[in-house]
């Protein structure tokens, strides 16, 4: 799978949460972070789809879309892609990175040790 550029990404996080969904509910969402026009959207979501990572329907006389890619598998293969080039394969050096530049909150150290129990208890 081609990882998806950081503006279709922007994209199909709407799509996957609001799905199935208009260009024009898209464009909005995205226009109201960045101020990116309606026809770069529309190009944008047309050229997903040409990548087969959309598909689109027809209801009543509105063109909506669904992802058929996954919104994991896409995150599997942008970490993996990151692991791979920028880290050597190490993701303790990957993840001692993301936790270094940004102070990460309780909640979320006390899920990291419990993913990091359960891993441990796996083996």
């Amino acid at each position: 799978m081609k990882s998806p550029s950081e503006s279709e990404l922007e994209i199909l996080k709407v799509i996957w949460e609001l799905e199935p969904v208009s260009v024009r509910d898209i464009h909005e969402r995205i226009s109201a972070v960045n101020g990116v026009g309606y026809t770069t959207v529309l190009k944008q979501i047309q050229r997903l789809t040409e990548k087969g990572l959309l598909e689109k329907t027809i209801h009543d006389g509105t063109h909506l879309y669904r992802a058929i890619i996954r919104e994991d598998a896409v995150k599997e293969n942008l970490a993996t892609k990151m692991l791979n080039t920028a880290f050597g394969g190490s993701a303790v050096q990957m993840l001692m990175h993301a936790l270094g530049n940004r102070k990460a909150s309780a909640e979320e150290l006390q899920e990291l040790k419990t993913w990091l129990d359960q891993q441990i208890d796996k083996k």
